[in-house]
């Protein structure tokens, strides 16, 4: 287990704890729900970073050039940062699942709602502070636009290495098809703050296998230090509670 899991995590008193297994059949369709609309500037991409526990690609959010609004959100919301959960090997490594099925990772698109909160720190903490968009990776096709990503890893293997990385557009990353899940969540790593809005895209992207693996030959660990092989780098699944899933789709 990853040192972040080694104390136990749960917020006291936790109702909205993520991720969750989502169960297609209980999930509720809402006709009110809009499209999700998605406008990412690649000039707003600045960095990759291994923070030890996956790599984030971080973002320029001082002003809204990377956004999304709609969806189930009152607000835009503004890209901060993407990262990806994979497993060690290809029969887990997603955080959310569908019907109890794992993928073998899941991207997450974290952006946070400028409108209401002066800071991403100080969105963190509010209820309404944060959006998440979710994508499970499954195996299949060589993907050209996660590639780019892919072929930059090398150089981020050690935690606590960063490289410059500009101009790329994460909406490559998304699927064609609009449908999503969405309820209301926590961070899946400390603070683990109840701060969440998700939105889990129905539809899968394919990757394959080099592209999994490339993810898998990162560090937790510094130069130096005995290596151990950044995966299983998820969260376990937490009690839905009386939390409802609502889907934009029938």
């Amino acid at each position: 287990v990853h040192p972040l899991w080694q104390s136990p995590l749960t917020i006291p008193g936790g109702t909205r704890q993520s991720p969750i297994n989502i169960q297609w059949r209980d999930s509720v369709y809402d006709p009110f729900l809009k499209p999700l609309k998605i406008s990412y500037d690649p000039k707003t991409c600045l960095h990759i970073w291994n923070n030890g526990y996956s790599f984030l690609v971080e973002f320029d959010d001082s002003t809204d050039r990377s956004i999304i609004v709609g969806g189930p959100l009152e607000n835009q919301y503004r890209l901060k940062q993407f990262h990806f959960h994979w497993g060690a090997i290809n029969e887990w490594g997603s955080e959310h699942t569908v019907d109890s099925k794992f993928y073998p990772a899941e991207l997450h698109l974290v952006h946070w709602n400028a409108v209401a909160y002066p800071t991403f720190e100080e969105a963190v903490m509010e209820g309404d502070g944060l959006a998440v968009i979710g994508v499970f990776l499954k195996l299949g096709a060589h993907h050209e636009g996660l590639q780019t990503l892919v072929d930059a890893l090398p150089a981020v293997k050690h935690k606590d290495t960063i490289i410059e990385f500009d101009v790329f557009d994460p909406s490559c990353l998304l699927p064609s098809c609009p449908d999503y899940w969405t309820y209301a969540g926590s961070l899946t790593t400390p603070p683990l703050t109840e701060s969440v809005t998700w939105i889990i895209k129905k539809q899968p992207i394919e990757v394959d296998e080099n592209q999994l693996e490339a993810f898998r030959m990162l560090l937790f660990t510094s130069d130096g230090e005995e290596e151990k092989r950044m995966v299983d780098n998820f969260r376990p699944l937490q009690p839905l509670m009386n939390r409802t899933v609502r889907s934009s789709f029938q």
